[in-house]
């Protein structure tokens, strides 16, 4: 079979619009009826019984069963030489779980080369289905969004399991083992299993993607009370929610004009936000002087809803056509780069649509015609009016006057939605929700209405050099020691503090976002990866030439050195050289450790110091937010804490202890925000759950009220951020593919009703908690995350989460 590679396999499959023939299925064994051609063994586990059992649907299938272990397994191996699946796309497997829950199955296939494929597979408990695997490399990155459509799926009568994420390679034609396995189950796990082999000609991936989203930008194949099936229910929803906002807003409690609370401490009125300590728990203090807990909401904009829709318009029943109304929200773009975020990513380039800008078309331009429409001049009015007295002195029907009308109103039904209307909308929802701050990346208009706190990111760049920790996910560390840093801080503090300075609704500035501190693990050139990957740098580097420095003041020549960290180093200019490799730290030399400690730490000053000393010349009144650490180090951490007014994490933990060692954050003695935190499901559309995922929409707000309680009940805590404010687009927002249920709000910009009384609920009740007398401050509590984490937790499937595209990593515009 020739193989091409996945982005021409992938431009042909969505350029033709039939399927292919029908998969054909060959059989290699049966579980019910073995036989000697393949041979069964196991690790671990075992077949409790000779014969088969009814699965749920009553179709005979075999148990195995899992015992309590490392690493649990069930490995299929062809009696004689290996099997040739050249000609084959996927394994098949008919597969139960025999719980009531669903089960984290791992699938590995082995080639005679030494070559895997590999794949984690959510099985759900339910009736049985076929799993398959293709027999390549693949992901829903191939597909160009962060994960696939869920799973289980019925096609043609039948319930299809497919492994979306697929990882490694293999010579199809000499493949020699297949094996089945549990990573360390607590219990005793059964499944039940069916017919073994491989189809041919099999094009259920195609079928898969083609069709998903519908006019309105929603996942076609699912339901949930949100969903929107016609122009009538944007309208008629939109004009419930505007009476039940009001009611909301007019509950509000007592606050200053900024949000402040009143009725608690009284601090000095400074005329902008500033923190103060009191009575051992931190406080953001508003311009008037009371007490402020940032409740904010990132992304709080139109403008990142927008896919890809070019090379994969097969994925989308109904675009609108050049020429009509919704046409008006095609653009072009090209988000390609090398950043980890994009890596392995298709379709990120040409042209897209925005389905949330085109559905605020639907409701808000039209609704607002409907109430022109009231006046003798509005436009609909006038259309009928005009179209009567052309057509008969006689009133005709309704129906009849339809084109006409349409063509007379058309300057009305045209209009792009008003953007001064959602503006003014957004602001009456954050506010009725209980929220007091718009995050980053909100759309600039809603700060500009003076109604709500805002933050700023600095958003550096520039041609100045970088090191990779080889987490990278937003592009590699700035080099703070390189000149041309410091030029590129300075023009990007100088622009975002022109229209700021004097503004007192300003929060402060966020330094940059989630930056690669460390590197992905816990081993220690993940600790120490800056520190490692600077000395594999070249001498034009200037971080490297700082490095250098620091240890030649302190050893002045190669002896010393060597003597310190146990190496025989000949020349100091082997230092110099690319590539060079520092050995680990260890207990016979705490110098190598040491060392890197001290590099790591000036690496921070260094940087931390450039953006304070910036803005405290360009905006002296407000506050260095931090710099929204998800990799971080000791070293960082103490550096933001010594020249930033506040310290900021994105946390995506249960709870924000769960993030990271409190103990020694309290020894800092600083104000921290949660710059981000989520919880998402994959019920409401979008495929992905986000970092922190919760298995259904209904635990979004009890998880939402946990992590808010619990950062109450962090002295050091002055605030939360929400990220986002809308769903991301079902196929992938244009930036990296990222298509995740985290919203308040879906695509249509319906709010998700119980989630946003769950959170109004729980942001109501800060105040009491605020205003309450001061109480002895909690214990420490040990860290669950480490400090060095190079990334968010990794994304595991949930145990109760019938979905297979498990993937780690970060998530932001």
């Amino acid at each position: 079979m020739i193989r091409r590679s996945l982005p021409t396999v992938f431009a042909l499959l969505f350029a033709t619009p039939s399927f292919a023939a029908p998969a054909e299925q060959q059989t290699l064994f049966n579980f019910v009826s073995p036989t000697d051609v393949v041979q069964v063994t196991t690790q671990n586990a075992n077949l409790p019984a000779l014969t088969a059992e009814l699965g749920a649907d009553s179709e005979p299938l075999r148990r195995v069963t899992f015992n309590p272990s490392d690493n649990p397994s069930l490995r299929l191996t062809p009696q004689n030489g290996q099997w040739d699946w050249s000609q084959a796309d996927v394994m098949s497997l008919r597969i139960q779980s025999a719980m009531d829950w669903a089960l984290t199955l791992d699938v590995r296939i082995e080639s005679s080369d030494g070559k895997t494929l590999t794949s984690r597979i959510a099985l759900p408990a339910g009736p049985a289905q076929t799993l398959l695997v293709p027999l390549h490399a693949t992901s829903p990155r191939a597909q160009g969004m962060r994960a696939g459509p869920p799973m289980p799926w019925t096609n043609n009568g039948q319930r299809l399991l497919l492994a979306s994420t697929v990882e490694g390679e293999l010579d199809a034609s000499k493949v020699t083992a297949v094996s089945l396995s549990l990573s360390h189950p607590d219990a005793a796990q059964s499944i039940l299993l069916g017919r073994f082999g491989v189809r041919t000609g099999d094009d259920t991936e195609q079928v898969l993607f083609t069709g998903i989203v519908d006019a309105y930008g929603q996942y076609s194949r699912g339901q949930w009370p949100e969903k929107v099936s016609s122009d009538a229910q944007l309208n008629a929803a939109a004009a419930k929610e505007k009476t039940q906002l009001q009611g909301w807003l007019a509950k509000r409690p007592k606050q200053d004009q900024f949000g402040g609370l009143l009725g608690g401490p009284e601090f000095e009125a400074k005329g902008f936000f500033r923190t103060e300590k009191r009575d051992d728990r931190w406080y953001l203090v508003t311009p008037e002087g009371h007490p402020f807990y940032s409740l904010g909401v990132n992304a709080v904009s139109t403008e990142h809803s927008a896919t890809y829709v070019e090379g994969r318009e097969a994925m989308f029943s109904a675009l609108p056509k050049d020429g009509e109304l919704l046409a008006a929200y095609y653009g072009n773009s090209n988000h390609h780069s090398d950043t980890g975020a994009a890596k392995g990513r298709n379709f990120d380039h040409g042209r897209w649509f925005d389905f949330y800008s085109a559905n605020l078309q639907r409701t808000y331009s039209e609704q607002k015609c409907a109430e022109e429409a009231t006046t003798p001049t509005a436009p609909v009015a006038a259309a009928v009016e005009d179209v009567i007295t052309e057509q008969s002195p006689v009133a005709p029907e309704p129906a009849a006057l339809a084109p006409a009308v349409a063509a007379k109103a058309a300057p009305c039904l045209t209009k792009s939605f008003d953007l001064e209307r959602w503006t003014s909308h957004s602001l009456d929802r954050l506010q009725a929700w209980g929220f007091n701050t718009i995050g980053n990346w909100s759309e600039p208009a809603l700060r500009d209405e003076k109604r709500v706190p805002y933050t700023v990111p600095l958003s550096i760049s520039g041609d100045y050099k970088t090191i990779s920790t080889g987490l990278d996910w937003w592009g590699g560390m700035p080099d703070p020691f390189d000149p041309r840093f410091a030029m590129a801080t300075e023009r990007a503090v100088a622009i975002a503090a022109r229209d700021h300075r004097d503004d007192p609704w300003l929060l402060g500035f966020f330094a940059d976002n989630e930056l690669g501190w460390a590197g992905p693990g816990d081993d220690p050139k993940a600790r120490y990866a800056l520190a490692y990957g600077t000395l594999r740098l070249t001498t034009d580097v200037p971080a490297k030439r700082a490095f250098l420095k620091l240890l030649r003041d302190k050893y002045r020549n190669q002896q010393g050195l060597s003597k310190a960290w146990g190496i025989e180093l000949a020349a100091w200019e082997l230092m110099e050289d690319p590539g060079f490799e520092a050995p680990l730290p260890n207990p016979e030399h705490p110098a190598i450790e040491q060392d890197f400690q001290r590099f790591q730490r000036l690496f921070a000053d260094t940087y931390f110091k450039t953006i304070a000393d910036a803005l405290n010349w360009h905006a002296p009144n407000h506050l260095l937010l931090g710099g929204r650490f998800a990799a971080s180090t000791p070293e960082a951490v103490a550096s933001c804490a010594q020249y930033c007014d506040v310290l900021s994490f994105n946390f995506y933990t249960r709870e924000p202890q769960q993030g990271y060692d409190f103990a020694a954050l309290r020894e800092l003695d600083k104000p921290l925000l949660v710059a981000e935190f989520h919880f998402g499901s994959r019920d409401r559309g979008p495929f992905w759950g986000g970092v922190a995922e919760v298995y259904k929409e209904e635990e979004r707000g009890p998880a939402y009220a946990h992590f808010l309680q619990r950062a109450l009940a962090e002295p050091s805590i002055v605030g939360l951020h929400w990220f986002q404010y809308l769903d991301q687009p079902v196929t992938g927002r244009l930036l990296d593919g990222e298509n995740g249920h985290l919203g308040l709000v879906g695509i249509t910009d319906r709010p998700f009703q119980g989630f946003v009384e769950a959170v109004r609920k729980a942001n109501l009740q800060v105040g009491k908690t605020l205003l309450a007398p001061p109480a002895k401050a909690p214990e420490a509590t040990a860290a669950l995350a480490k400090p060095a984490a190079a990334a968010k937790p990794v994304e595991k499937p949930a145990p109760a989460q019938p979905e297979n595209n498990p993937e780690p990593q970060p998530a932001k515009p």
